[in-house]
């Protein structure tokens, strides 16, 4: 039966034609819009992990309280002892000590005077260690727009949009003033290495990269670190494991009554996270209600004009003896048919655009340029597992549930009334 009503729908393009477009499209939309907010809020959820977050943050508690404000008065003094302590208890996770700073960077000119001045956020991050996995996870080597990574003391990265702004060259010093560890004034001279763009209108504003030693120098915090850092080895959050790991931890220091002993803290309790991850779970379920009703209604109208134009029909087929059962159950088929058809053609078109988006992506940073928010100004699609089913849920449900609500009028048809009505 199912090979009779195929070749049916195939032959039959005034019952099957418009049905298979109205899926297509809405399963197309329904991979498209899937892997865009995969994408946007993955990009978004990545970025803030690997320069801010972590997936697991350790910090003193009392920097904990006010981490926004990056009080480095507040810091670790045994930054490097209990970084070796975490690597050895939970060593699926990569473990990196961090000092996030700001400033002012000064430039001078061929006499030495200020030639410019402009604000800055900074980090101090691990650059010259053999193997550091700082490097990659900020992205700096496909960052670079001029010039290369630090490789000795005294070099760092700006980002270019400050360096055009001021017109600085690669090779240029300039000097970053800013407070110590202890609240004294520090500052210190730097050779521009090179400059990056990390495509974030946040961080393009003005940013400073060097290694973490010579942060320590200009801040007075030798052996300290305002933060560490815990990377899953295998790059992915997870929440699960990252919830059992932080209890572990901080029922060890549960007993610790000092103000800057430390504490961990997840990536969903940071920065508004938590909304973040929400929306990243609960999106396909949210799409997949949204097109499974839009296109029932539509798929529902288009039923009822393929019934009224498929009334004689019916009635044949009920005045030859066929049980109404027997030819609603075949209307399903065909609805079941018709939506597999539709979502295989629009999941084609889906992934085709996801694809070109993946690859492309769509430059969103002229509206990004004011912007608080820590995500890429190239927005690009994202294709998953996923992504190759979900549009069969709406799909194939939306086509049977718009044939079930249009076949209920098999039902109301009187069999008495059969011949009078072929008649006419």
């Amino acid at each position: 039966m199912i090979k009779f009503l195929f070749k049916g729908i195939l032959n039959d393009k005034s019952r099957s034609l418009l049905p298979v477009i109205v899926v297509s499209i809405g399963v197309a939309l329904t991979v498209l819009l899937h892997g865009w907010l995969t994408g946007v809020l993955g990009d978004s959820i990545a970025m803030n992990a690997s320069f801010n977050s972590g997936h697991l943050k350790v910090m003193s508690r009392a920097y904990a309280k006010d981490d926004t404000q990056i009080p480095n008065d507040l810091a670790m003094l045994n930054a490097d002892t209990l970084t070796g302590t975490l690597k050895k208890s939970y060593p699926e996770l990569d473990w990196v000590r961090r000092i996030r700073f700001g400033g002012l960077i000064d430039f001078p000119d061929s006499l030495g005077e200020t030639r410019a001045q402009g604000p800055v956020v900074g980090w101090g991050i691990d650059l010259f260690s053999p193997g550091t996995s700082e490097i990659e996870r900020f992205n700096l080597r496909n960052s670079i727009l001029d010039g290369r990574v630090p490789s000795v003391p005294g070099e760092a990265l700006i980002t270019s949009d400050f360096a055009g702004k001021f017109k600085v060259k690669t090779g240029d010093t300039f000097t970053l003033f800013g407070t110590t560890m202890d609240g004294g004034m520090a500052f210190k001279n730097f050779t521009v290495s090179g400059m990056v763009r990390f495509g974030s209108s946040v961080l393009d504003r003005g940013a400073i990269i060097a290694d973490i030693s010579d942060i320590r120098k200009a801040l007075g915090m030798e052996g300290a670190a305002g933060e560490i850092l815990g990377y899953f080895n295998n790059g992915l959050y997870d929440d699960t494991k990252a919830t059992a790991l932080m209890t572990d931890f901080n029922r060890s220091y549960a007993s610790d009554k000092d103000e800057y002993a430390p504490v961990m803290i997840r990536l969903r309790d940071q920065g508004g996270m938590a909304e973040y991850l929400d929306i990243a779970n609960a999106m396909g379920a949210i799409m997949v209600s949204i097109f499974v009703m839009a296109m029932s209604v539509v798929l529902w109208n288009a039923g009822l004009l393929g019934g009224l134009r498929r009334y004689s029909e019916f009635g044949v087929r009920l005045a030859l003896g066929e049980e109404k059962k027997h030819i609603y159950r075949t209307l399903l088929y065909e609805g079941l048919l018709i939506g597999i058809i539709g979502s295989i053609a629009g999941t084609a078109v889906g992934l085709g655009a996801s694809y070109y988006l993946q690859v492309v992506g769509v430059d969103l940073g002229d509206m990004m340029q004011r912007s608080t928010l820590m995500m890429p100004s190239v927005v690009k699609t994202r294709i998953t597992p996923v992504a190759f089913y979900i549009g069969f849920i709406p799909g194939v449900f939306s086509m049977v549930m718009g044939n079930a609500l249009a076949g209920i009028a098999i039902y109301k048809r009187n069999t008495a009334s059969l011949f009078k009505e072929l008649e006419v």
